[in-house]
């Protein structure tokens, strides 16, 4: 398991283990990771699900090259862009608001303008029912935009106002704090590790001095220095499986979070799904009532009867009907 950590052996053991180390692994940004092809391919945590839990385990470089961004802070850079992107969307319905606002203001008003008003007959009716259809048609328009403000915009613009960025600061701070813990645990190893090849160093270069009889070196020093060494050892153990145990508190709590920010995004898309759907509906809903509006005005340019029209606007203007004769003489 990944988080498992072996207890402290003796030298030997660990002078084994550090080789190990060195040949399978590799420790990026004082994070340890299996070197390719070295150590059993690991097994996706979800499996086909493409889960934040799985994708950002290394630090990213920015696209200058010069500094690492962590792999946990670039889930909270899509949650912060998830953020504006909903706030653009909110500003975007705005602007559509205040068209249908002004679209229907000028409906409004063109409604009113008394153009071919003393226009008669069918055809006059059916004029002042196409004029008629424009009030009704920027009534719609207006509730159009009411509606627009209240069931989409408005959602947009209060979706995760209280705390989100805090909320996201905890975050932040909380898998940064144990990546600082593990920093320190990392260069504590390190200095374990140096002075465990100093003190090995050290043994060997006394052990050869006796033996080749170039030192006054007694075997009660041999003990001493082999003490230190053995000591050295067990103080790397330690610190190894303090940094072990430090990594697997940082994996853990980064699975977690980054579980939870997965499910925010999941949210975040479905809240702008079900309101930008609610657009569409409102939309198809406006282009039926719309459309109700024109039938009317469809209806009587159908009933449009020229030779009724004459009949009526000669009935009511008419001069007389006796047509001229001849004179007498």
């Amino acid at each position: 398991m990944f988080c498992a950590t072996k207890p402290p052996g003796s030298v030997s053991p660990a002078r084994r283990q550090i080789k190990e180390v060195k040949e399978t692994k590799i420790t990026i940004n004082c994070v340890t990771f299996p070197l390719p092809g070295e150590s059993p391919e690991q097994q996706l945590l979800k499996p086909n699900e493409w889960s934040y839990c799985d994708y950002f385990w290394n630090d990213k470089k920015d696209p200058q090259g010069t500094t690492s961004v962590a792999g946990f802070e670039v889930l909270l850079q899509k949650q912060l862009k998830g953020k504006q992107m909903q706030k653009e969307m909110a500003e975007f319905i705005h602007e559509r608001i205040k068209i249908e606002e002004e679209y229907a203001k000028n409906l409004s008003k063109l409604s009113l303008n008394p153009l071919a008003s003393q226009e008669e007959g069918t055809l006059g009716e059916a004029w002042t029912q196409l004029k008629k259809s424009l009030h009704d048609e920027a009534e719609v328009h207006l509730k159009f935009s009411n509606k627009l403000h209240t069931e989409v915009e408005k959602p947009l613009l209060t979706f995760r106002c209280d705390n989100f960025k805090k909320d996201l600061k905890k975050y932040d701070h909380h898998i940064a704090d144990l990546r600082k813990q593990l920093a320190s645990r990392y260069t504590s190893v390190e200095k374990a590790r140096k002075a465990l090849a100093d003190r090995q160093k050290d043994l060997e270069v006394k052990t050869q001095q006796l033996e080749i009889k170039l030192s006054n070196k007694t075997e009660e020093d041999i003990k001493k220095a082999r003490r230190k060494s053995t000591q050295a050892g067990d103080d790397l153990m330690r610190c190894v499986d303090l940094y072990n145990q430090t990594q697997c508190k940082w994996f853990e709590e980064m699975v977690t979070t980054s579980m939870e920010l997965e499910k925010l995004e999941v949210e975040r898309i479905e809240w702008i799904q079900q309101h930008l759907r609610q657009y569409t509906t409102l939309r198809h809903e406006t282009d039926m009532f719309n459309q109700s509006m024109v039938e009317p005005v469809d209806q009587l340019l159908q009933n449009v009867d020229p030779a009724k029209d004459r009949e009526l606007w000669v009935r009511e203007n008419n001069t007389g009907d006796v047509r001229p004769v001849d004179m007498d003489i």
